[in-house]
């Protein structure tokens, strides 16, 4: 099935090409078909699906703090929420309270893949030990990347965190050739500037390989 997404400004990410205003992705399958204005892929393609996003489109983002996130961090359980918050628990003394057995690990690594898909996330870097953590990215369709250094902290769900700029940010840009995953994220605000002030909770959808796999509600 073919499907457009289009937004009121697309940003691709690639320096050859300017933000476009009305502009559109077409996704045929987990790949990205085609890039440009809206009334030109929609005339071309009458047949496919639209949705239509508010603010902007984007690359996907790529999470430096894979391991630190996924395998130093506790996501707690919204019913251990009495007891043990909301946000992620990093220290060390607190998470040898917790008795973490490695389901308990996978539980949580899925509930903060979720949390990273809310913030327009499509992968995670760094190396990934715990095999119910590396399953819980890999079954949730983010891709795990190489990390040759360790980044600067501290680690946060947020990609942008830090007024990181865009372009540090995204894993590749939205482009339309042969093979190119569809992977991006959709953000309700205005332009770039204000994506980087504003951070990436904005984030209203990610598609990882064509599949909507967030959607705020």
């Amino acid at each position: 099935m073919l499907t457009i997404h289009t937004a009121d400004l697309l940003i691709t990410g690639d320096p050859r090409w300017s933000p476009m205003r009305e502009g559109a992705i077409l996704v045929q399958g987990r790949e990205i078909a085609s890039v440009g204005p809206y009334e030109e892929l929609a005339a071309a393609h009458p047949s496919a699906r639209v949705r239509r996003w508010p603010g902007l489109i984007a690359p996907g983002l790529l999470n430096p703090y894979g391991p630190e996130l996924l395998e130093q961090a506790y996501h707690p359980d919204p019913r251990e929420a009495g007891e043990l918050g909301t946000e992620p628990i990093m220290d060390a003394a607190a998470l040898a309270a917790l008795d973490m057995t490695d389901a308990r690990w996978g539980a949580s690594a899925r509930r903060g893949v979720q949390r990273m898909l809310a913030h327009g996330t499509v992968a995670v870097a760094g190396d990934l030990w715990r095999p119910s953590v590396a399953d819980a990215v890999h079954r949730a369709g983010l891709t795990s990347e190489e990390r040759f250094e360790d980044p600067p902290g501290p680690p946060g769900l947020d990609p942008l965190a830090g007024c990181r700029s865009l372009a540090e940010a995204i894993l590749m840009p939205i482009l339309p050739h042969e093979g190119v995953c569809a992977d991006f994220a959709v953000f309700d605000v205005p332009d770039e500037d204000a994506l980087v002030e504003r951070g990436a909770g904005t984030c209203v959808a990610t598609v990882v390989e064509g599949r909507l796999l967030y959607r705020r509600r």
